[in-house]
């Protein structure tokens, strides 16, 4: 007699494996859709930039107020916050201790290090001229050219120091030293009063062609039909040679209206501009953004702000006096970076670390898969010993028991095959033992029926003979 049967009193299940795969690869996505959504909410999120711009009710700081309006009009990409100053002094002091992203800057003063230009807000002229004579009065001798300034007395438009310093570098050039003038300076608000009253025999503005200040004044400057006299600066090629933040212009013939023109005639003249500066260490893709939105509201904020159609593109050339910002450069020249040029390396490094987390979730889906490959192997070994058992079994009823298990046996390995936990090789195997446990099953369950009926056909003989 062999040994009975027993039946396995457990089997490990196969399916929760199966949700736990699941479970992971659903992680994996939602991770993958959050990263994705966090990564182009950071790239299209509005940036908002400070810029440092003043004095208070200047032109430049309504023309910053108008593009910030007209920033938030387009839904652009960058946003900006006015910062007021005192004037460009202190609003390149601002972005010099980096307490500021942008500020307005006037090209002829100190030029923050860490400052680099994105675009020219305007160019200023500077023009000098002596007022007409008023009939009645005395007055000295006529003023014809800038040589003849020395020993008198001179008023400069503006409460700004740097406009002081732009008259020394004129009279500087024509050798005339500043102790050797008086110097006097006028509010923008007193201006006119005071060239009516005389209070100067010569004046200095600096300021846009078009400016309505120095138009004003100029204005006040005309007696009974008589125009100013214009003071030409004609040394105005070798200031620009000795100083590179000034360059040689002119004054358009009737550039400040009147009849006749003022002036009649073509007047040269130096000019500077104000800038718009970034910080050095602002990003490229951010200055970009920047230019692109401020050239693109330019004709909008024109029809309500005339002065920014004085908005130009930054000098690009390696030796200008305020270098370019490269974001600002990149526009200017057409090399702006593509979606692709900017991303790339995000987008490789996120391909890459997909392929590790794909690398990695198959480790892991093999590491959960790894009790059913166990399991299984075990099963396939416990069907093979039941081989050998079937052929040894001494009953019908161990041979069906055994059949049962071989069911559950082959329900488990589908199971198995259907989760990826066993390949197609490994069913196969499988398959050639399940059937040759079949053979065995019935081969025996074949010969315990053939010697029970042996068995009865000779109980029978000897029930007869015994009668």
């Amino acid at each position: 007699m062999s040994a009975p049967y027993k039946v396995p009193t457990s089997r490990p299940p196969g399916r929760p494996a199966h949700w736990s795969l699941a479970l992971v690869v659903l992680a994996v996505v939602l991770a993958l859709i959050g990263i994705s959504a966090a990564a182009y909410y950071y790239a299209l999120r509005p940036v908002t930039l400070r810029i440092a711009v003043g004095p208070p009710g200047s032109d430049d700081l309504k023309v910053v107020q108008a593009l910030s309006q007209a920033f938030v009009a387009s839904h652009g990409q960058i946003r900006l916050r006015t910062i007021q100053t005192d004037g460009v002094t202190a609003s390149a002091q601002m972005i010099a201790e980096g307490r500021a992203d942008l500020a307005i800057i006037r090209g002829d003063l100190s030029v923050p290090k860490n400052a680099q230009a994105v675009a020219t807000l305007r160019k200023n002229v500077a023009v000098l001229w002596v007022p007409a004579a008023i009939k009645g009065k005395k007055s000295a001798a006529k003023i014809t050219k800038v040589a003849q300034l020395a020993g008198r007395r001179i008023g400069v438009i503006g409460r700004t120091a740097a406009n002081v310093d732009l008259l020394k570098v004129i009279l500087q050039q024509y050798g005339i030293e500043p102790g050797k003038i008086d110097v006097v300076q006028f509010p923008i608000t007193e201006a006119v009063d005071a060239i009516r009253s005389q209070k100067a025999d010569a004046y200095l503005a600096a300021g846009p062609v078009n400016s309505k200040i120095t138009s004003e004044a100029v204005a006040a400057s005309t007696h009974e039909g008589k125009a100013p006299t214009f003071l030409a600066i004609d040394s105005a090629e070798a200031i620009a040679q000795n100083h590179p933040m000034y360059e040689a212009s002119e004054i358009p013939a009737g550039a400040f209206g009147g009849s006749p023109d003022r002036p009649e005639d073509e007047v040269k003249t130096i000019s500077f501009s104000h800038h718009i500066v970034a910080r050095k260490d602002l990003s490229d893709t951010t200055v970009d953004a920047f230019t692109r939105q401020l050239f693109a509201v330019r004709q909008t904020v024109m029809k309500e702000f005339p002065l920014a159609a004085k908005i130009e593109t930054p000098d690009t050339d390696k030796d200008a006096f305020i270098p370019a910002h490269p974001g600002a450069a990149a526009f200017v020249d057409g090399e702006e970076k593509t979606f692709l040029d900017r991303y790339s390396d995000f987008i490789w490094w996120g391909l890459m670390g997909l392929s590790a987390m794909g690398s990695v979730g198959a480790w892991f889906a093999g590491y959960l898969k790894r009790d059913q490959r166990s399991n299984n192997s075990t099963l396939r070994e416990r069907l093979l010993d039941m081989i050998a058992a079937a052929r040894r079994s001494d009953s019908t009823e161990e041979l069906d028991r055994m059949q049962a298990e071989a069911d559950d046996i082959l329900r488990d390995t589908l199971q198995c095959f259907e989760h990826g936990a066993i390949e197609e090789g490994a069913l196969a195997s499988f398959n050639i033992a399940l059937t040759q446990f079949h053979h065995a099953v019935a081969d025996r369950r074949a010969l315990l029926m053939n010697l029970s009926q042996n068995l009865q056909r000779a109980g029978s003989a000897l029930r007869v003979t015994g009668t």
